[in-house]
């Protein structure tokens, strides 16, 4: 059986540590691939052997080739900045070309906005990529899965992902009703 090849990028500084999250916990069976800044990088290649981390400024790295195969991408975060330069094609690192990429092979592609309050740009930015079929998906809590540390919210916005993405997981409370 074919491994699924997914691709995890960081954009923007704060909330970097959601990406590497999720490449720690997305499965075994998913072929893991990363881009980061070089500090990043050099973190990830000690810590995990198991992802191949790609630097951003490579636009010729296997991801950025339809004929390579993603099956799908989540930036997470994913700056205003790349964003929008995804919003108007601009493919000028490996993120934005692998976006590119991403829809152009009519892939699922989610994006993690992080930054907030959006602006009129921003959320006309978010309606051009969603009108394409991108997934906008912010971090966004809910309070039915009554998170109590940072730990637990971050495992219910990656849980929350790993739905769109049709990944298996037990990562937060599922909403249920209790029955009287």
């Amino acid at each position: 059986m074919k491994k699924r090849k997914i691709v995890v990028a960081s954009s923007g500084a704060s909330g970097v540590n959601l990406g590497l999250k999720i490449i720690q916990l997305l499965p075994e069976s998913v072929e893991k691939h990363f881009i980061m800044t070089e500090n990043s990088e050099k973190v990830l290649v000690h810590e995990m052997s198991n992802v191949t981390a790609h630097n951003n400024k490579n636009i010729a790295a296997s991801v950025a080739s339809g004929s390579f195969g993603v099956d799908a991408m989540i930036i997470a975060p994913c700056s205003m900045n790349t964003l929008a330069k995804i919003a108007c094609g601009i493919s000028d690192n490996l993120i934005t070309r692998c976006a590119a990429v991403v829809i152009k092979e009519q892939k699922k592609l989610i994006l993690a906005p992080r930054e907030m309050p959006f602006s009129a740009i921003n959320l006309e930015n978010m309606h051009k990529l969603a009108s394409l079929g991108i997934i906008i998906a912010p971090p966004v809590m809910a309070y039915y899965s009554k998170q109590q540390t940072l730990d637990e919210m971050e495992n219910f916005l990656i849980g929350k992902w790993f739905d769109l993405l049709k990944i298996e997981n037990s990562l937060y409370k599922r909403w249920q009703i209790e029955e009287s």
